[in-house]
């Protein structure tokens, strides 16, 4: 099994989103990928939103 973390950034620059990556990679997570989201009438991203996998641990499976 796979579990999922979506990271939302609503402050939008190189720096938030390296450190976003590196933190959450550093903790065993896999990128997958990178979305923005565009406020009407500006070139500049509005928001981000990072997706990260990684396989569920068996302690984690509660049956």
């Amino acid at each position: 099994m796979i579990t999922y973390k979506v990271v939302e950034l609503s402050i939008v620059t190189d720096e938030t989103i390296e450190e976003a990556l590196n933190t959450w990679t550093k903790d065993g997570w896999t990128f997958e990928s990178l979305h923005f989201a565009m406020a009407s009438g500006s070139k500049r991203p509005a928001m981000a939103f990072l997706f990260f996998a990684r396989p569920l641990e068996t302690q984690e499976i509660s049956v």
